[in-house]
């Protein structure tokens, strides 16, 4: 059951005219934007690591055979005021333009190593305990430098920050050969269009069903997002985004129709990275022509337009551009006592693993079960390609 005429929530899609009703109010499109019909605006857009968990929960609910994925273009990084592509392997470490000679070759031996190493074979290990040894005590064994371990942390194991220096390296590692990208969308069905949505609970406090319009849907668990249930949740920090309609694709990542640019935080003196994701007509998001870029961050300030600046400073010109932030919340109830299941709010990231994560949780609390999502994923591909 949603409030909204739409699918999807806070990560709908919106086509033009929608997009406009929600940022400019009454005003109107200009034509030279394109047909409205041709948008398809993810108000929340992710991509899917290709050996992450949303792609192994596809698999196991056995829906694949109902989806076509698009690869991304490429994944660049942000480097002393330039934009690189990542290197996600040896050969592509000793090209890389963001080391310098002798670095390139500490970064291939320490790619290799991360390539080789499999958790069930120890000769593959070099000596390490990986669930053991930090993260920083294995890069430091390989001498790589402050700017080498920027990317490599936020880039390519995509850390939020640099705690996971200090947590086990295994974690760290198991991010690294896992760094793919694939692009998906997938909907849901609801019923729409349902204002006021009230949970209604009994003497003891457990949720039993959900009224609109005088109609009450009786239940045995409540599962919905913070928004219908704000006293059973905190705010926990707060997400600023631009949505931009160009009609090029973002310089220097060589004409990627699709592409996601990582802006490490110590590069912009932040708290927090910065995500640039973009996507275009080549995915049926835009006319012909249009590109759709988000630049998107955890808010430190309450003036997302300066925040947001060095992002969109990237992008070049800009035929549009909207401003956005959003609350993040969690649940802060006792789910066993009350019977909500409450989910927490879209981060700023763009990728969908802790999203997953959250789901997952949310699975097992409700059902008492916990998925197996140790699928074979090379076997999945082959069997998908016959």
């Amino acid at each position: 059951m949603d409030r909204n005429d739409y699918y999807g929530g806070a990560s709908t899609s919106l086509n033009l005219i929608q997009l406009w009703k929600r940022f400019r109010g009454n005003d109107k499109p200009p034509e030279q934007l394109g047909l409205s019909k041709e948008y398809n605006v993810d108000m929340i857009p992710k991509f899917m690591m290709a050996n992450g968990g949303l792609v192994r929960v596809l698999i196991h609910t056995d829906v694949t055979k109902y989806l076509h994925f698009k690869a991304v273009d490429g994944s660049f990084v942000y480097n002393k005021g330039k934009i690189y592509k990542v290197p996600a392997t040896d050969v592509e470490a000793l090209k890389s333009p963001l080391m310098g000679l002798f670095e390139k070759r500490r970064a291939r031996k320490f790619f290799i190593y991360v390539q080789d190493y499999e958790e069930s074979d120890p000769k593959s290990h070099e000596g390490l305990d990986l669930s053991k040894v930090t993260a920083r005590e294995l890069i430091t064994k390989y001498g790589l430098e402050d700017d080498t371990i920027d990317f490599i942390g936020h880039a390519l194991a995509l850390h939020f920050d640099d705690s996971y220096l200090n947590g086990p390296a295994l974690d760290f590692v198991k991010r690294m050969k896992a760094f793919a990208r694939l692009s998906a969308v997938y909907g849901g069905t609801y019923m729409l269009n349902k204002p006021e949505c009230k949970v209604e609970f009994d003497g003891d406090g457990k949720a039993y069903g959900v009224t609109s319009e005088g109609e009450t849907a009786k239940c045995k668990k409540v599962v919905c997002d913070p928004s219908y249930l704000p006293d059973k949740v905190k705010k926990v920090g707060k997400v600023a985004r631009a949505v931009c309609i160009m009609s090029h694709p973002i310089p220097d990542t060589n004409d990627s129709h699709s592409a996601q640019v990582i802006l490490p935080q110590k590069q912009l003196g932040r708290k927090s990275d910065m995500y640039l994701f973009c996507c275009s007509y080549a995915h049926n998001v835009a006319p012909k022509g249009k590109f759709i870029a988000f630049v998107s961050t955890e808010a430190e300030t309450d003036n997302p337009e300066v925040e947001l600046k060095p992002g969109i400073d990237l992008l070049g010109p800009v035929d549009e551009i909207f401003y956005e932030t959003y609350d993040r919340y969690i649940p802060i109830n006792n789910h066993e006592t009350d019977s909500c299941f409450i989910s927490t709010s879209y981060d700023g990231s763009t990728h969908f693993e802790s999203t997953v994560k959250d789901v997952l949780a949310m699975y097992s609390n409700i059902t008492g079960k916990a998925v197996d999502l140790s699928v074979d994923l090379s076997a999945a591909s082959a069997a998908s390609e016959e």
